[in-house]
C-alpha cells in the first residue's frame, strides 16, 4: 500500500459560525519581510467543516486538510484546543 503525504495541520481562531456545519477560521503566522527583516503578521481565512456544529466564535481550533467538501471548504476541524471567552 502506498503512503500518502502528511495532512497539513493549522491552528487558528474561529471568527464565524453562521453557516450550518461550517466555521470560518483565521490563521495567523509570522513571516520575515524580505527587504527590511522585520517580522510581519500575516492572516489567512479558511472555511472548515464542523460536522457537529460544536465550535463557537473565539474558539482556538486545529484544522486539517481534507478532500474538497464544497466550493471553498477544503479543511476540517480536528479538535477544539481551547474554548473562547465569547459566548455565541
Amino acid at each position: 500500500m502506498t503512503e500518502r503525504g502528511q495532512q497539513r495541520k493549522l491552528v487558528g481562531t474561529v471568527t464565524g459560525n453562521q453557516s450550518d456545519k461550517t466555521v470560518l477560521v483565521m490563521v495567523e503566522r509570522l513571516t520575515k519581510h524580505a527587504t527590511y527583516g522585520k517580522y510581519v503578521r500575516k492572516r489567512s481565512k479558511y472555511m472548515a467543516h464542523d460536522s457537529q456544529n460544536s465550535c463557537g466564535i473565539g474558539d482556538k481550533v486545529k484544522i486539517v486538510e481534507s478532500r474538497p467538501i464544497s466550493k471553498r471548504k477544503r479543511w476540517a476541524v480536528a479538535d477544539i484546543i481551547e474554548k473562547g471567552s465569547i459566548a455565541g
